[in-house]
């Protein structure tokens, strides 16, 4: 089956969308991304990831083409158009395309954002937990990571460093301390305690983070916002990180050694059973 797509205003087949060579997203990755997860044919968490679009446009100088309410009605006719039960929707919005390949930023009045989203199905989203296995990196990504582009060719390695190794995925390590996954946020629990990076420049401020250690609190969790090498990393008792895509997932093993007892920690299972809860609530 053709998925529909939407490309600046227009619903098409996906093998009629088309944006132009001289696109700032394909020559400099000029662009920024939103992934929202779609469940029960509902949207998880849109508000937030909306906030954050508009804050990466913001940091980037680039103008917001779509208001909050019409990118809402996009993602919920693309939903219905691809009769997504579970799955994704991926945006992405550049800066355009000007007539001719320029280091220089085009004028914003004459060259317009370039705004794309599709869906991606994703059978069974919610119910799949795969303990993960990680191994650590060097993190040498530019220094705002906080800002959701598309620059991700260094994750994209580390995701295949991780595969050469016979791991699920990759965390990035700078200065001694653990930032984060490759596509992720990341999080050890030692004592019943749970430990994450704080944010910064340095990491994603990830909506499904923000989530998670709201609900952690709310059900009386301890939560310390602090660096954690990857040492201390291998001696705690679990570990698991959060995305839009993968909720909460569990880490088992961090380069070659094994968590616990090697199985998914019960702090991490507990809170994916409770934001998947709380987010199918608020879902729209």
């Amino acid at each position: 089956m053709t998925r529909t797509v939407y490309v600046n205003g227009d619903y098409l087949p996906e093998t009629e969308a088309k944006i132009s060579i001289f696109d700032r997203g394909f020559l400099f990755a000029d662009a920024v991304y939103e992934v929202t997860s779609v469940l029960n044919g509902k949207l998880i968490a849109f508000d937030g990831h909306a906030e954050r679009l508009k804050r990466s446009l913001s940091e980037l100088d680039m103008d917001n083409p779509i208001s909050t309410e019409d990118l809402l009605e996009v993602h919920r006719e693309l939903v219905r158009l691809n009769e997504i039960d579970e799955g994704l929707i991926y945006l992405q919005i550049s800066r355009g395309a000007a007539s001719d390949r320029d280091f220089a930023f085009p004028d914003p009045a004459e060259v317009k954002p370039t705004v794309v989203l599709f869906t991606q199905s994703k059978p069974g989203l919610a119910e799949t937990v795969k303990p993960m296995k990680v191994i650590s990196i060097d993190d040498i990504r530019w220094g705002r990571r906080d800002i959701k582009t598309v620059q991700l060719l260094y994750p994209s390695m580390g995701k295949m460093m991780a595969k050469a190794a016979g791991a699920d995925d990759a965390w990035m390590v700078e200065d001694g301390y653990v930032t984060e996954g490759t596509s992720n946020n990341v999080y050890i629990v030692k004592d019943g305690k749970i430990i994450t990076r704080g944010l910064s420049n340095d990491i994603l401020h990830g909506i499904t983070r923000a989530a998670v250690l709201r609900y952690a609190e709310e059900a009386q969790m301890e939560v310390e916002e602090r660096n954690f090498t990857i040492e201390e990393a291998q001696n705690a008792d679990e570990a698991f990180f959060t995305s839009a895509s993968a909720f909460v997932m569990p880490v088992v093993q961090i380069d070659d050694k094994a968590l616990g007892d090697g199985n998914p920690g019960r702090v991490a299972l507990r809170l994916r059973e409770i934001y998947l809860d709380e987010s199918l609530k608020t879902a729209m």
